[in-house]
């Protein structure tokens, strides 16, 4: 079977330095499938979050915390390419702008699809919302469990990595930046 592209080409040599038989049955389609997964899963270098952002960004008086928690997070570290995955929690304090509560996790996603290491992805985000938004603070913290920790060297299956990163009125006030690591800490849901 002959590659259709340099991607399943690298797949299919990837295969056969394995051991492995790239044209026997149940691997004859992995370099495609391989090459449709890896596109989704970088899909975020395709996308400019000043766009993404700008498109649901509204002038409202409101000026207490905006907090969205527990958006899900699953991106691939770029130094083994294995996943990792957890929950991202973004808060913000309003400068007269809001925005529209669903682009911030479509802005996690954006760069979580992405080679990411989890402390660059935190800095992304935040530096992402404050450059567009302007706000007067922000906060994201983001805990994840890593499968290159997880399936090969320590081998530790529990453990978490959490990263912040506070700008504004997040890293100067304590107290703001207080309420912001309680109110995630929280984990009723509405009703």
């Amino acid at each position: 079977m002959t590659p259709k592209n340099p991607m399943q080409d690298a797949v299919r040599t990837l295969l056969a330095g394995l051991g492995e038989d790239p044209d026997r049955e149940g691997l004859d389609k992995t370099p495609e499938r391989v090459e449709k997964a890896l596109r989704f899963l970088a899909s975020g270098y395709g996308q400019d979050p000043r766009a993404l952002i700008n498109e649901a960004l509204f002038t409202v008086s409101y000026d207490e915390m905006v907090v969205v928690k527990d958006i899900d997070v699953f991106s691939m570290c770029e130094h083994h390419l294995l996943p990792f995955y957890g929950k991202a929690h973004v808060a913000y304090l309003p400068n007269g702008k809001v925005v529209g509560l669903s682009k911030i996790a479509r802005l996690v996603d954006m760069f979580a699809r992405r080679l990411q290491v989890q402390e660059r992805l935190t800095v992304q985000i935040a530096e992402t919302i404050q450059e567009v938004i302007q706000p007067n603070g922000v906060g994201v913290v983001i805990e994840a469990m890593h499968f290159c920790m997880m399936m090969r060297g320590v081998e530790k299956q529990n453990s978490i990595a959490v990263t912040s990163c506070m700008l504004g009125g997040f890293r100067d006030r304590q107290p703001t930046r207080g309420e912001f690591l309680e109110l995630i800490r929280r984990t009723s849901k509405p009703n």
